[in-house]
């Protein structure tokens, strides 16, 4: 599930304890904790509802005046199901956002994130692609996926996935608008390019 930055600030600073979704298929799980990009939250339930059974109450809960100003905001076929999920902050840290602030790196966790990577590349149908992905964040910080991924000749969507996996390894940092290269991935692609302006 994607946290726009209305949700996440508005969940983590308590504003908002609702969500609402069409989805073809419920990518929710209660009693799941998830990454916002602020830090976590738990998914304490998941229900499909009806849009005019949405009451002004929850309507508020999920950060809109209205009932209706809720449904008009809602993206997606409207003959799909409308899920709503109550969320709550979580005081515990994101593990990647801690992954990703380590500057220093062992033997070890260099061949670990060699071996990784290594293993994406060859996985991919697109050859060796990590490296350049890495490289291009590290020198371009902020810059929109929408420029990044073509100039990689990735489409938008794909790139952003392929991005992702980067972050699972805490390598690129999520920013409102872009990535950045994390200390943790600063760190690796000084060790492997023997290059010391890439450590931040």
């Amino acid at each position: 599930m994607q946290f726009e930055p209305r949700l996440r600030n508005g969940i983590h600073d308590g504003t908002i304890t609702l969500a609402f979704r069409r989805w073809r298929r419920c990518q929710v799980v209660a009693g799941h904790q998830y990454r916002t990009g602020l830090g976590m939250v738990l998914a304490e339930t998941v229900d499909v509802v009806e849009p005019a059974a949405i009451t002004p109450a929850q309507a508020r809960d999920a950060g809109f005046a209205s009932a209706q100003a809720l449904v008009d905001d809602l993206r997606g076929d409207p003959a799909l199901p409308l899920y709503r999920i109550r969320f709550c902050p979580l005081d515990a840290p994101d593990p990647r956002d801690e992954l990703a602030a380590t500057a220093t790196l062992t033997d070890s966790d260099l061949a670990a994130i060699s071996g990784r990577l290594g293993r994406m590349d060859r996985a991919s149908n697109r050859g060796p692609w990590t490296m350049q992905v890495l490289t291009q964040i590290a020198s371009q910080p902020g810059v929109s996926s929408a420029i990044l991924a073509p100039e990689l000749s990735f489409e938008r969507a794909d790139f952003k996935l392929h991005v992702r996996r980067l972050k699972e390894l805490g390598l690129t940092i999520s920013l409102d608008v872009g990535y950045r290269i994390s200390p943790r991935g600063a760190a690796y692609l000084a060790l492997v390019t023997g290059n010391a302006s890439n450590r931040q």
